[in-house]
């Protein structure tokens, strides 16, 4: 049987330097289901497909393969534009959340991160964990995350891009962003990866001796 531990939260919180860690201490299988958003938003591009015909979207999510994601190709801010486009179409979302269930169901065990893993994708999973830290907070790590890359930022540009994407994820009908009523709140604001992690890790080695 496999063990699934499904983690929520907003843009820059932490949650998937955290689930990478995670899955690398437990040695288990780690999905960043953005990607496959993403994924699928570059697949379109590539091919020189629309990216508002829903039908053309759909059969493009059916056919990723979720072994092969390159985050540093994904992350491309062009790529990230287009994916928008493609996750707010309902038949995209559900193919996409089809073959994120079926990852979860990797032996031994599978970390997912993303918007609605704990709600949505995963809802059985043994562990649920919600990882937010205050907007100000992570439109700092943001901005300093895109200084350290060597590119230009302005703070308070960075600042209304998060909470115009938390305005976005959490008030959108279909799957919107919140935490699962059983998941575990796990508040980075004032938190380092280590600390997140231990928390996190007390968490997740209560449920495994279950």
């Amino acid at each position: 049987m496999t063990f699934t531990i499904a983690i929520d939260g907003p843009a820059a919180a932490g949650k998937g330097t955290l689930s990478r860690r995670i899955a690398e201490v437990y040695g288990f299988h780690h999905l960043d289901t953005g990607l496959t958003y993403r994924a699928t938003a570059k697949a379109l591009l590539d091919a020189g497909l629309p990216l508002d015909d829903e039908a053309v979207a759909e059969r493009t999510a059916l056919t990723l393969d979720l072994a092969g994601l390159d985050r540093a190709v994904l992350a491309r801010h062009e790529v990230g534009e287009a994916a928008s486009k493609v996750a707010v179409m309902p038949a995209v979302r559900r193919a996409l959340v089809e073959a994120q269930r079926g990852f979860a169901g990797k032996e031994p065990g599978t970390v997912l991160d993303g918007r609605d893993i704990g709600t949505v994708v995963c809802p059985d999973a043994q562990v649920k964990l919600y990882v937010t830290a205050s907007p100000e907070v992570r439109a700092r790590r943001r901005y300093d995350e895109i200084v350290a890359s060597g590119n230009a930022a302005d703070f308070d540009a960075v600042f209304a891009d998060v909470k115009k994407r938390d305005e976005r994820d959490m008030g959108r009908a279909d799957s919107p962003l919140k935490p699962a009523e059983d998941a575990h709140l796990l508040d980075t604001s004032e938190m380092g990866i280590e600390a997140a992690f231990q928390a996190a890790k007390s968490i997740i080695d209560a449920a495994l001796k279950k």
